[in-house]
């Protein structure tokens, strides 16, 4: 089975908490409709490799392609540990087949821009500079960019960049939000770069192929072969 395997910077500071308690810790952001019952088949297989599920992305980018982001507790990720993840997963799509259509599969690490999905995510990264969406409006808007001040009880508090005053900060619940993520900024990448780390995701840097997954056709060779036919030529098995 061909697949895309890109690993991309993470710019998280270590974990410390222990690797079980760290596994278990739930997202707060959460997938909805196609994205979340894909969600729901990795990341039990994620977390057996010793993975925890970021993002699970559903877009018609080439056709379709899902993109599924992981990381080590530590934030960590490496090319092959996504080749790794991409053999693991792919017979359990396969069989739970939660795409109507043929679409391609990426594993990726977060990057430097990452979403924040987890309690522990906006207390390591408290100083930066972030975007947050609301799915639930707080004081008539819905997106918000500012600094990362902390964490307090079940929100964030956001430092925000254009306020009046100078950088007034607002509290904004993790249940309300749809999505929040780090700004590249000249900080994050230079503190990317002092952990020896590059800015740019390895799979791009070595061409980046990006061989298509195709579930529908997987399965007809599949069929075939089952049958005693032979399998379309055109479609390489791979892994």
């Amino acid at each position: 089975m061909t697949t895309t395997a890109i690993s991309a910077t993470d710019t998280a500071a270590p974990d410390t908490a222990a690797p079980d308690t760290a596994l278990a810790e739930p997202r707060l952001i959460v997938e909805t409709g196609t994205a979340a019952r894909v969600a729901a088949i990795a990341a039990p297989v994620l977390a057996g490799l010793g993975f925890r599920l970021v993002r699970v992305k559903v877009s018609g980018l080439d056709g379709c392609t899902v993109q599924i982001m992981a990381e080590r507790p530590d934030g960590s990720m490496a090319i092959g540990e996504c080749e790794a993840v991409s053999r693991a997963l792919s017979p359990v799509l396969d069989v739970a087949d939660p795409i109507d259509r043929a679409y391609r599969l990426e594993i990726s690490s977060p990057g430097l821009d990452r979403p924040l999905v987890r309690r522990s995510d906006f207390e390591r990264h408290a100083g930066a500079e972030v975007k947050i969406e609301l799915a639930v409006p707080f004081e008539g808007r819905r997106r918000f960019r500012g600094v990362l001040a902390g964490v307090e009880g079940a929100a964030a508090r956001i430092r925000i960049e254009d306020a009046s005053d100078g950088g007034a900060a607002v509290l904004l619940a993790f249940d309300d939000m749809a999505d929040a993520k780090l700004v590249i900024t000249n900080d994050l990448i230079a503190a990317s770069l002092r952990r020896g780390k590059s800015d740019q995701p390895a799979g791009r840097r070595t061409g980046d192929a990006r061989p298509r997954y195709d579930h529908r056709l997987r399965q007809t060779m599949k069929n075939r072969r089952a049958s005693g036919g032979s399998p379309a030529a055109s479609q390489p098995e791979g892994e």
